[in-house]
């Protein structure tokens, strides 16, 4: 790629927090937890459902139901290269190749084509929510007319300004309520309020550490690796009303903290270059996206992706304000502030871009959103087609490609920043230098 040899620093690897496990190894264990109790609940005979990822399942959690997602089991299943066959089952049943990855290998396990990735039982009912893309209100309507099973739906409309307006919210609050009662419906329970207020208060607690979590890749040099964030996803979609994931985000902050202090950090190499990834990862290629960054010394510390999910409210009516906030329901404007406030804060030098075909809305705005950084932030940005479950929309080579190309733009940049004494990156006011001196090797 760029000639140089990037090898890993010596001694620089983190240490778990003392008399704890690692934070990794506690928050799989919870995701563990949360599928193998669905499958108890089913031996038992009890109602196990399935939830789109940013339905407010804080509903669902007052009524002790117990749940599980399918985009959560899409990716793994792409991850460990099952998503193709299931793909193709989907088409062969009649759903078109340009729908989602995930909606085609969810529909073709719904359908009952068995996969070895984590399993999940099938769906007694289905909860689903289209603030991340309307296409999911398809997606999950064939789910249950295949299993003759209940839908529950909440409407969130497009987000196309910046501020939630009062009115929208009131429309959410309502569908919260219309949703509370086809739950009590399903369930034969009276609604606890009770329950769902402890609910959220985990809730909030979980997001607050997974937050601080994500915020350390602002320090310089980043304690993480984006794509540390990345295979936390599950834990924070399947998880994150769960007393045990909050505690395990927060261990993780934990452990981003002491690498701060101690001088070490999950990227074990030297950092030449800092950039933010743009979209859903590759789950089939995770590989073939890290080695061509690896080998150049670019570590990805800036990430939409994964904040996304750190929904963080107060009352009922802040809760319906939360969930409009998603990367494909808000406006432009909400959009192009996210990433470059995240750009200025995490200090990076360019910007890498996933077209993800199995996401359209996502992918058909950052054409304009790619134009506003070169302009706001004169960064150079590049990107690549790929896909985040289906393995025949990502070519490598395109990839590797483009790595170079932004490599190359940014390796001139650098070098003649730094013969001017400038930043080598964007504009960081607020972006933490780590001061070595102080460090506890």
């Amino acid at each position: 790629m760029s000639g140089k040899v990037i090898e890993k620093i010596p001694g620089k690897k983190p240490r778990p927090i003392e008399g704890h496990k690692p934070a990794a190894a506690v928050l799989r264990g919870v995701v563990d937890r949360v599928y193998g109790a669905a499958w108890d609940a089913k031996a038992r005979g009890e109602l196990v459902g399935w939830s789109s990822s940013k339905f407010p399942i804080e509903l669902a959690k007052a009524f002790d139901l117990n749940v599980t997602y399918p985009e959560n089991h899409a990716a793994t299943t792409a991850a460990k290269k099952d998503g193709l066959r299931l793909c193709q089952t989907a088409e062969d049943m009649g759903y078109d190749n340009d729908i989602c990855g995930y909606a085609r290998i969810s529909l073709a396990f719904a359908a009952g084509e068995p996969t070895d990735s984590r399993k999940m039982p099938q769906p007694d009912f289905v909860l689903c929510c289209n603030n991340i893309c309307n296409m999911m209100t398809k997606w999950y309507e064939n789910i249950a007319r295949m299993h003759n099973i209940p839908m529950i739906m909440v409407d969130i409309p497009f987000q196309n300004t910046v501020d939630v307006p009062e009115e929208k919210v009131d429309y959410l609050v309502g569908q919260f309520q219309y949703a509370i009662k086809e739950l009590e419906k399903l369930t034969g329970k009276k609604f606890d309020e009770k329950k769902f207020e402890q609910t959220c208060k985990i809730a909030n607690r979980t997001a607050a550490a997974w937050l601080k979590a994500c915020s350390y890749m602002a320090y310089k040099p980043s304690p993480l690796s984006g794509f540390d964030l990345f295979n936390h996803m599950a834990d924070i979609v399947a998880a994150r009303c769960e007393i045990d994931a909050a505690e395990g985000f927060e261990l993780l902050a934990e452990e981003y903290e002491q690498s701060v202090r101690e001088g070490t950090s999950t990227w074990e190499y030297p950092e030449e270059h800092r950039i933010l990834f743009e979209g859903i990862p590759c789950w089939p290629a995770l590989k073939a996206l890290f080695k061509p960054l690896q080998e150049n010394g670019i570590n990805v510390t800036a990430v939409v992706y994964a904040p996304a999910f750190g929904f963080q409210y107060t009352d009922v009516r802040s809760m319906a304000a939360a969930y409009c906030k998603a990367p494909c329901s808000v406006c432009i404007e909400d959009g192009v502030e996210w990433r470059e406030t995240m750009a200025k804060e995490n200090g990076i030098s360019g910007a890498l871009v996933n077209y993800n075909r199995s996401c359209k809305p996502w992918s058909g705005a950052m054409p304009e959103i790619e134009r506003r950084w070169k302009e706001d932030l004169d960064v150079p940005v590049v990107h690549f087609d790929g896909d985040q479950a289906d393995e025949r929309n990502f070519s490598e080579e395109q990839y590797k490609t483009r790595v170079q190309g932004l490599v190359e733009i940014m390796e001139e940049r650098k070098q003649k920043r730094l013969a001017a004494g400038e930043d080598v990156y964007t504009n960081f006011d607020n972006t933490k230098e780590t001061d070595w001196s102080k460090a506890t090797i």
